[in-house]
């Protein structure tokens, strides 16, 4: 795959949703695998939730942290 992300469809998109590991509530926004390897040889890939938080504040954690608020 050329590109460093893809997106991911999620059953709690658009939905309110907490960070187990802060507590964090918020809005699910996205989910996406993204390529976080430095190295242009070798993929290291993970799949990532974005949040927004009550202050509009958009923040990433593993989907494995996410769960229904």
């Amino acid at each position: 795959m050329s590109e460093r992300y893809e997106y991911q469809p999620h059953r709690l998109l658009r939905k309110r949703v907490r960070d187990i590991p802060s507590g964090v509530e918020g809005e699910l926004m996205a989910v996406s695998t993204e390529d976080v390897s430095d190295s242009p040889g070798y993929g290291r890939w993970v799949d990532l939730a974005y949040i927004r938080d009550a202050s509009g504040r958009e923040f990433t954690t593993a989907v494995t942290n996410v769960e229904p608020a």
